[in-house]
C-alpha cells in the first residue's frame, strides 16, 4: 500500500509562542488551526503523521547565526499544546535545516510506504524548503499549502514558496 504523510516541522514553543526564543513572525499563529485540522484529517484517513522537532545541543553552531532555540530538554523544544502528538504519530528530533539530515525520517517514510508528503510548519524558506529539497531528491511527491507554513516575514515566505515551486518542483497549492 502506498501512502501519504503529513510532516509537521518545528511547531515548537520557541517558534510559535510570542515569548519564544525565535518566534517565527507575526503570521505563525495563523497556521496553527489549519495544521491542526490537517493532522486530524490525516489521522482519520490512516495517513502517517510525523513531527520533526529541532533538538539542539546547548552550544549548537547554528546559534552563531540565530539566537539559541529549541535546546534539547527545554520547554521551548516541545511541540505546542494545540498540536500535541498522539499515540501512533512519529516524533523525531532534527539538528539541521533539512528534516532528513542524519535523522530517522527517511526510514520512517520507507517503513510506512509513503510516496506523497505534505510539509507543514516553519520556516517556509528554511526548514520547510530544505526538507522539501531533500524529499524531492529522494523521489517523494511533495505538496505545500501556503496557509500551513510560515516564515519570519512575508517576503521570506513568498520567496520560499516560489523557490519550492519553480526550482524544486514542489506542488504549491495556492
Amino acid at each position: 500500500m502506498m501512502g501519504e504523510a503529513v510532516l509537521v516541522i518545528d511547531m515548537l514553543n520557541d517558534f510559535v509562542r510570542e515569548d519564544g526564543a525565535l518566534q517565527c513572525g507575526t503570521t505563525v499563529r495563523k497556521i496553527v488551526e489549519p495544521i491542526a485540522k490537517r493532522v486530524k484529517q490525516a489521522r482519520q484517513y490512516g495517513e502517517t503523521v510525523i513531527y520533526m522537532c529541532d533538538s539542539h545541543m546547548p552550544h549548537d553552531p547554528e546559534f552563531e547565526q540565530f539566537p539559541p532555540h529549541a535546546v534539547r530538554g527545554t520547554e521551548g523544544a516541545q511541540v505546542i499544546d494545540e498540536l500535541k502528538p498522539r499515540d501512533g504519530d512519529y516524533v523525531l528530533p532534527k539538528r539541521r535545516y533539512s528534516a532528513f539530515f542524519q535523522s530517522e525520517l527517511l526510514l520512517a517514510l520507507l517503513e510506512c510506504n509513503v510516496t506523497d508528503i505534505e510539509i507543514t510548519g516553519v520556516c517556509t524558506n528554511i526548514c520547510v524548503m530544505y526538507t522539501a529539497a531533500d524529499a524531492i531528491s529522494y523521489g517523494f511527491h511533495v505538496t505545500v499549502f501556503p496557509e500551513r507554513v510560515a516564515a519570519l516575514d512575508e517576503q521570506s515566505h513568498e520567496i520560499g514558496l516560489q523557490q519550492m515551486e519553480e526550482v524544486l518542483g514542489v506542488e504549491v497549492k495556492r
